[in-house]
């Protein structure tokens, strides 16, 4: 059950809790009724809030951008100038947390970004707060003298997010790399990215 803290707003219990059941259940486990028996709701709380099954999945995404810019900080994320040493340090440590200690909302994220697949108008949600996360990789690799900005960008993006899928869904390993691997793999790319 989930649990509301100090501060959180109903809104966001109902976005939280829903993000824990795509995580524990999947998309078919997502639905009004659960979410407000997981939050220990008032039956109809989510509905009153969410009325359609859209609207409760692009709360949900505009949840796990809040949250996911908290997992990956980017006040955290050193100045581009201040070298590759650091800028790696600080992705490395990003894709790390978010498959250990937020392995359930990286889970989350990958059945919302399935399921924007199938409904073009949750597709450009889920495309327009990623937006930010996009920009700032971009103007990331931009600032480390790169060549080809929006290409790079785009490979970074797939690197981390095919390290992530793979960790997660177990498609090529369900162990998790240590800091050191992931240290190690972000470095051999931006490397090969940035002598181009």
């Amino acid at each position: 059950m989930s649990a509301r803290t100090e501060g959180t707003s109903r809104a966001d219990l109902i976005a939280d809790t829903a993000l824990s059941l795509l995580a524990e259940r999947g998309m078919r486990g997502l639905t009004h009724r659960a979410v407000d028996e997981e939050a220990g709701l008032p039956q109809g709380s989510t509905s009153n809030l969410a009325r359609t099954r859209l609207a409760l999945l692009e709360l949900a995404v505009r949840r796990l951008a809040d949250r996911e810019a908290r997992v990956l900080a980017p006040h955290e994320m050193p100045a581009p100038t201040s070298g590759p040493d650091q800028v790696v340090d600080a992705l490395a440590l990003a894709a790390h947390r978010a498959l250990t200690h937020h392995r359930a909302l990286t889970l989350a994220r990958y059945e919302l970004a399935l399921e924007a697949t199938r409904r073009p108008e949750l597709r450009r949600h889920f495309d327009a707060v990623g937006a930010r996360f996009r920009d700032q990789l971009n103007a990331l690799v931009t600032a480390m003298g790169s060549a080809d900005p929006d290409r790079h960008a785009l490979s970074l993006v797939a690197w981390l997010d095919g390290l992530m899928f793979s960790c997660v869904a177990g498609s090529f390993t369900a162990d998790v790399p240590g800091p050191g691997e992931v240290r190690a793999g972000l470095r051999e790319l931006l490397d090969g990215m940035l002598r181009d």
